[in-house]
């Protein structure tokens, strides 16, 4: 089975602020974690994340960007 080469990664609007939910594009790197699993970046590189076969997008444990939260959706894109 290919690799997924794309995913929409949704970040939750801010608790108590109504505000809408954000989407980000993460890319395939061609890199892999610790733990042998494909690491997958946002255009800037900032967002470093694995994204499991349940959809769940990981930022990474070394991750020091402001989108470091436990799970994310992710969705296959194109």
């Amino acid at each position: 089975m290919a690799k997924i080469k794309r995913y929409a990664i949704t970040f939750p609007g801010t608790p108590g602020t109504h505000a809408p939910p954000r989407v980000v594009t993460v890319q395939l790197t061609g890199r892999t974690g610790v733990d042998g699993r494909a690491v997958y970046a946002d255009e800037s590189g900032a967002l470093l994340v694995h994204v499991g076969e349940d959809g769940i997008a990981e930022p990474l444990a070394d991750d020091p960007s402001p989108h470091r939260m436990r799970c994310l959706h992710a969705v296959p894109l194109p």
